[in-house]
């Protein structure tokens, strides 16, 4: 299935390893050309060769930092046509182990570290009447998980911001989606993996090529009547509908 994306310039943040950078091996294959930033350099400058993306280190909480990248990305390559807002999940925690600065922690680095690319790149986007804005959040926007507070709490923040911009972007060819990955078997989970395979229908977690595969679908000229939607990947884990 040729999905369009050939001659694309899309944006992967928190692409160094994990979920982040599958997507930005799919787009990458599929014939995007893509820019990818992370805040640790060395991974990401070796990823970043083995792909031929363009890549800067940047704090995906810094409204300077990425402001400034997104500036170069278009400067560079002249359009940004898809971006995928990704990052890191704040540590697990109950709410009397969360204390107000992890809570201010996780507000920055998962909702406004969105809202930071949102701002940059949609305008853009828009001027060229065609683009696809794509968040990374978690099935706990759909299913509160044990211990993960300050994720259940902060992600479905990102699900009404999501919805909220594919209301107001639609009517200019910008499609707004978001993407809930279920227990995927990155570095950062898989400690637990067995525990959260067994409860999970398919008896697996998932793996980040199964998330980047719909994000790809997500950001291609398929997905032409989809916006505004949280998709969940996840095996079939989340109870509700």
């Amino acid at each position: 299935m040729d999905l369009g994306l050939r001659g694309r310039v899309a944006i992967v943040a928190a692409s160094s390893k994990g979920i982040g950078l599958a997507i930005a091996r799919e787009l990458a294959h599929e014939g995007a050309t893509v820019a990818m930033c992370a805040r640790h350099s060395e991974p990401l400058t070796t990823v970043a060769g083995e792909i031929g993306a363009y890549s800067e280190t940047l704090d995906v909480t810094s409204e300077g930092q990425v402001h400034a990248f997104v500036a170069r990305v278009h400067e560079r390559f002249g359009r940004v046509d898809i971006c995928v807002a990704n990052a890191g999940g704040p540590p697990p925690r109950t709410f009397e182990q969360a204390t107000v600065a992890e809570w201010r922690n996780a507000v920055e680095l998962n909702l406004m570290s969105t809202v930071f690319f949102a701002r940059e790149t949609l305008p853009l986007m828009k001027e060229r009447g065609w683009g696809r804005f794509i968040t990374i959040t978690s099935i706990s926007v759909k299913q509160p998980l044990d211990s993960l507070l300050l994720s259940n709490a902060v992600r479905p923040a990102v699900v009404g911001l999501v919805k909220s911009l594919s209301n107001e972007y639609a009517k200019h060819g910008v499609l707004v989606n978001n993407v809930c990955p279920g227990f995927t078997a990155t570095e950062r989970l898989l400690q637990l993996k067995d525990t959260w395979s067994a409860q999970t229908p398919l008896g697996r977690a998932g793996t980040p090529a199964e998330i980047a595969a719909v994000v790809a679908f997500l950001a291609s000229e398929r997905a032409s009547y989809l916006t505004g939607q949280s998709i969940v990947v996840d095996g079939g884990f989340t109870k509700g509908s």
